[in-house]
């Protein structure tokens, strides 16, 4: 087998043509026989920032295994990872989404500078999952997605925990429903080892989403963490690539506009996080896949929403893991006529090859009643509303079960940033009837558009899920829930009229009409408009200014690569 994408006796020094980079090579491990062999990249975001990430280095070694066991030769790199549990509710969090353009932007370098030939890429935490596949579709070389597994839950009081449930009780505590020793016990409880966010958080959303588009392993995504078979996957991903090159199936061979629908009709019957939508977009442009914003809502139409998994539902990834994983839903939806079956993936099969042999889920609810049958769905449509109107004339995403309600008018009390909002939340500022309005937490303003998980957790530890509604120019984590709205464009920075919302404003949100309205006069907008000036940038150098510089509207999937 021939490497692709090198000619390793093309630089001729002397007469003699072996060239000045096989020595290079071979003072990392190469031997005379590893030239002829396709080289494969296998980078892993491994690090002990976060437990999403703690424990790829096993996965990536392998990955490596699979590699050289099936005729390449591997070349392990890194690449970085941010933690969002971590950083959340800081000034660090405007970092988070920054980091999925300098993780793609790191791996397309790496590979494009040292020509591989094919790549495995390992992620395990929210942001570092679409990079990957970003890097995977700009270089479109055979490649594949690891994804590390999710956590177990902990435990506490006969109830599973995980970080939402941290968050929750910090709102719990400032409402004194519970005393600082139990806030503790939840705390030391929730992270009980490596592995993603337990709950059908960005992480589990996005590593299903990526199964179901084709470009990771079948059963992949609904794996633990800590567990033979997540490490047997990452060691059949080493193997699967080099079936992809000799078969010369590419990344955009597979990330078609077919399977990108595949995708975002499992977000929605999974009751995925809001993320998917930011980072589905991101991953299209990178593929050059045609996809917007109202493709969500069409497909969503037709889709209802199955699986009881948290935030809003009852269970965890890892049950999920237990009653079967991803592959009986993808073939019950293939079969109800929702996904596109002719779709070639990662193994040189096609989807609907890769389910034939998966075993139904046991019967509902006597066997299992996490996935509910389609003539009882959680909901007939999707959860995942894309929201129009004065207030988002480019588009918001809101994630709405119908448990909150499908619509909520209320008075706008306004905040200027996150910690502002949580502070107003925990004080008793915000009461029933508010929509709070968090702004200047956009891609620009914030810059780098954090994740409101403090105070959306702060609302439902103090009760007031069902009484208050939230609206922001930033996004949501996938652990969010409530009656919340993001992603509202144009953002405030660049003139939206979130940015001119003032305290007392009636708002009213509408998830069966899909609209947001701030309910005042054509004239008093445009008055309020009129007085807008632009605002100083926050940041003047380093990778906030240049990713404030650079970046795209939310609606466009916050890219930093656009026309």
């Amino acid at each position: 087998m021939n490497s692709c994408n090198r000619n390793f006796s093309s630089i001729v020094v002397d007469g003699n043509d072996r060239a000045p980079n096989r020595s290079m090579l071979r003072a990392v491990g190469f031997n005379d026989e590893d030239f002829q062999k396709p080289q494969v990249a296998v980078c892993s975001a491994w690090s002990m920032v976060t437990p999403c990430n703690s424990h790829l280095d096993e996965l990536g070694k392998a990955s490596v295994q699979g590699v050289d066991n099936s005729g390449g030769k591997a070349v392990p790199f890194g690449t970085i990872t941010v933690s969002d549990g971590i950083s959340m509710g800081t000034p660090g969090m405007r970092y988070s989404l920054v980091s999925r353009e300098v993780i793609a932007d790191s791996i397309e370098t790496v590979v494009g500078a040292e020509g591989m030939d094919g790549i495995v890429a390992i992620g395990g935490c929210d942001k570092n999952m679409p990079a990957c596949v970003m890097a995977l579709a700009r270089m479109n070389r055979p490649g594949i997605f690891v994804y590390g597994g999710t956590i177990l839950p902990g435990i506490h009081k006969e109830k599973n925990l995980d970080i939402v449930s941290v968050f929750e009780a910090v709102g719990a505590h400032a409402s004194g429903q519970i005393d600082e020793d139990e806030l503790t016990n939840i705390e030391k409880k929730a992270i009980p080892g490596p592995g993603s966010c337990g709950g059908m958080y960005t992480a589990n959303t996005m590593s299903s989403a990526i199964e179901a588009l084709g470009m990771s392993l079948p059963d992949s995504s609904a794996q633990l963490a800590v567990s033979e078979e997540k490490r047997v996957d990452a060691k059949d991903a080493g193997a699967a690539v080099v079936n992809l090159i000799e078969k010369n199936i590419k990344p955009r061979d597979i990330m078609t506009r077919k399977a990108f629908e595949n995708a975002i009709t499992v977000v929605i019957t999974l009751g995925g996080s809001t993320n998917a939508v930011l980072h589905l977009l991101a991953m299209a442009h990178a593929a050059d896949v045609t996809l917007s914003l109202d493709d969500f809502t069409e497909i969503g139409k037709r889709v209802p929403v199955l699986c009881d998994l948290k935030p809003s539902g009852k269970y965890n990834m890892s049950h999920f893991v237990r009653i079967g994983g991803l592959r009986p839903l993808l073939k019950t939806l293939l079969s109800e006529g929702l996904l596109h079956g002719d779709c070639i993936t990662v193994t040189g099969k096609t989807l609907a090859e890769n389910v034939a042999d998966s075993q139904p889920y046991a019967p509902y609810p006597s066997g299992q009643d996490l996935v509910r049958p389609f003539n009882d769905p959680i909901k007939p449509d999707s959860h995942l509303r894309i929201l129009y109107g004065n207030l988002a004339s480019d588009g918001a995403v809101a994630k709405i079960t119908g448990k909150e309600g499908l619509k909520f008018s209320g008075k706008a009390i306004v905040y200027e940033s996150e910690e502002a909002s949580l502070r107003g939340i925990l004080d008793g500022e915000v009461e029933s009837g508010h929509v709070v309005v968090i702004r200047n937490e956009g891609p620009v303003g914030g810059p780098g558009m954090r994740e409101m998980l403090s105070p959306t957790g702060a609302i439902m530890g103090k009760g007031l899920g069902k009484e208050v509604a939230l609206i922001t120019d930033g996004r949501f984590s996938g652990g969010s829930h409530g009656f919340v709205v993001g992603h509202v464009t144009p953002e405030a920075a660049v003139g939206g009229l979130i940015g001119l919302v003032k305290n007392g404003d009636p708002i009213t949100i509408d998830a069966e009409t899909n609209q947001l309205i701030l309910d005042l006069s054509a004239e008093e907008i445009e008055q309020r408009k009129s007085s807008w000036t632009q605002p100083e940038p926050k940041e003047k150098r380093g990778v906030l200014a240049k990713y404030a510089k650079l970046v795209s509207s939310a609606s466009l999937g916050a890219i930093t690569d656009g026309d």
